[in-house]
């Protein structure tokens, strides 16, 4: 048996995707670990898209997303009048908005 690198699930020997997180893992040589081919984060596209729709304004969507330094700047200007709420709520639609970490919001 195999382990995902990610979450490191039990997977198959010729598995392509991991069943529980769904990152997907390129096969190598037996016995040898697999690695991962597309890392995407533990946070959620939704739930980042609904906090910015509803407390935007706040910058709570940058606190879930772990940009603490931004969340804090939007905290106090109110998202800078709406306008930088807007822009991020745009960012979460076409996927430009991603965590801390650089990696791609999970949907």
């Amino acid at each position: 048996m195999a382990f995902c690198p990610s979450c490191g699930a039990e997977v198959q020997p010729q598995a392509v995707v991991c069943v529980k997180c769904g990152v997907g893992i390129a096969a190598s040589a037996p016995g040898a670990a697999a690695t991962p081919s597309a890392a995407v984060s533990e946070k959620s596209w939704l739930t980042t898209l609904l906090l910015c729709i509803f407390l935007g304004g706040l910058g709570i969507h940058r606190f879930y997303t772990g940009h603490t330094v931004i969340g804090v700047v939007q905290l106090l200007t109110l998202g800078g009048c709406g306008i930088w709420t807007l822009i991020d709520f745009i960012m979460i639609l076409t996927g430009g908005l991603k965590d801390s970490a650089g990696l791609p919001l999970k949907k």
